[in-house]
C-alpha cells in the first residue's frame, strides 16, 4: 500500500469517494426455503476500473471487512461489504461519523435503517418484510431491480 498523506483525513475521503463511486443497496431473492419466500440482502458496493482498484484496497484495509471480486457485466472492480454484522458494527458507524453530502446520504439513511431493522430478525416474518421492501424501494431511484415492489409484495407467505 502507498504511504498515505497525513495531512489528509483517510475516513473522510472514503465517505467522499463513496458519495461519487459507491452505493449502499438491499437486493431481494426468491428462496422456497426461507419462511417469507424471499432473501433480503443489503450490502455496500464500491466500484473502480481496475487500473485504478488501489482505493479499493486501501477502504478494504481500513474497514478490515468485505471483500473485492470483478464483475464482467462492466469491466469493473468492486469492493462489497455484505456481512449484516460487518455493516452494522463497522461500515454504518463510519457514515454516521463521517456522513455523506449528496442526496445519497437519504439512501444511507434507508439502508441504516433496514439493516437495524434485520438485526431485530424483521425481515423473517410478513410485516416486517414487507416494510424493508417499501424502504428499500425509495433507494437507489436511478437503479435498476430484479424484482419490482409488488412482485416481492405479492408472492409473501
Amino acid at each position: 500500500m502507498p504511504a498515505l498523506n497525513k495531512k489528509r483525513n483517510l475516513r473522510e475521503y472514503i465517505s467522499g469517494y463513496v458519495d461519487g463511486e459507491g452505493s449502499f443497496c438491499v437486493s431481494f431473492s426468491k428462496r422456497s426455503n426461507f419462511l417469507v419466500g424471499w432473501e433480503t440482502k443489503p450490502s455496500l458496493s464500491i466500484s473502480q476500473k481496475k487500473e485504478r482498484a488501489q482505493v479499493l484496497y486501501i477502504i478494504q484495509h481500513m474497514f478490515r471487512c468485505g471483500f473485492i471480486r470483478y464483475d464482467s457485466s462492466d469491466g469493473t472492480l468492486k469492493y462489497e461489504v455484505r456481512s449484516l454484522d460487518d455493516l452494522i458494527d463497522i461500515v454504518i458507524p463510519h457514515f454516521e461519523k463521517y456522513p455523506l453530502l449528496s442526496p445519497k446520504q437519504k439512501d444511507f439513511l434507508s439502508f441504516r435503517k433496514i439493516c437495524y431493522l434485520m438485526k431485530k430478525k424483521k425481515h423473517r416474518h410478513v410485516q416486517g418484510l414487507k416494510k424493508i421492501v417499501r424502504i428499500a424501494c425509495t433507494m437507489n431511484p436511478s437503479g435498476k431491480r430484479k424484482y419490482s415492489r409488488n412482485d416481492i409484495l405479492k408472492t409473501l407467505r
